[in-house]
Parts: structure tokens; sequence; C-alpha cells
């Protein structure tokens, strides 16, 4: 049976702030929105944070992205739906959101600097950080997803 859990906005409303920042940040940077999109409900699905996958994939549709490319996100190497930027975007929120395992591989590392160079590789880890954050707090306080 789910407990009920911490509204840590609630709790602590300063605690977002730093957070807030950095996406505010990311949402300036050199990503595109559907970019941005990508990452965050790739790192979701990995991490399981239902909440976050539903609230990013309404926020895509609404932007208008595809549904068939959001249904082919967990199996984009198979797909032939992504372009060569966005499959190293996505190889990027894989090997970082699974970081423990072995980290970002210096290959796809000097692959993403001579596609994109250092600024967009920066925002690319970067926005790849804050959604694993957004995602962690999410699964820990069991936040459940609205319908839409």
């Amino acid at each position: 049976m789910k407990k009920d859990r911490i509204d840590i906005s609630e709790v602590n409303p300063n605690a977002y702030k730093p957070i807030l920042a950095l996406y505010d940040d990311i949402k300036k940077s050199s990503l595109s929105d559907l970019e941005f999109l990508l990452i965050e409900i790739r790192a979701s699905q990995i991490n399981g944070c239902a909440y976050c996958v539903q609230m990013h994939i309404q926020e895509a549709v609404n932007q208008g992205e595809k549904q068939y490319r959001i249904h082919a996100l967990p199996f984009w190497r198979e797909s032939p739906f992504f372009t060569e930027e966005e499959q190293v975007i996505l190889e990027m929120t894989e090997e970082i959101t699974h970081i423990s395992v072995d980290g970002l591989s210096d290959e796809l590392y000097q692959k993403a600097i001579r596609l994109f160079g250092e600024k967009k590789v920066a925002d690319i880890i970067m926005a790849i950080c804050c959604i694993n954050v957004w995602n962690r707090i999410g699964r820990a306080t069991l936040m459940t997803p609205i319908p839409s």
C-alpha cells in the first residue's frame, strides 16, 4: 500500500529554487525545446518516474512531437525516426543517467564534441543532470501522474 509522502515544495519551499534556476537556464540554452523534451522523457523512462514521463510527453505532444517518435524512444537504436544528433543526445542521456555503470564513455563524449561543440555538450550534460534530479525527487516522494 502506498503511503503518503511529503511535498517538498510545502515542507521546504526554497529547496526547489536552485533546481528551477538550472531548469530556466537550460530552457535558454542551445538545446531546442524538443531536444530537451527527448532528454526529459528518456531519462524519466529509465528512472521509472511516471509523473515526469506523463508531464513531458504531454509537453512534447503540445509542441508538435509525433506520437510514433515518443513511442519509439525506448527503442531509439532500432528506430529510423531519430536524427544522428538526436541519437547522440539519447545515448548521452542513457550513459549519464546510468552513470554508475560506465559513465559517459570517452568515445561518445568525443563524438558529441565533434558534432555539437563544447557549449552544446555542456548544455546537454546539464539538461540530463537536471531531469535526473527531478526524477529522484518524483520517485522519492511518490509523485503521482495527473491525467491530461
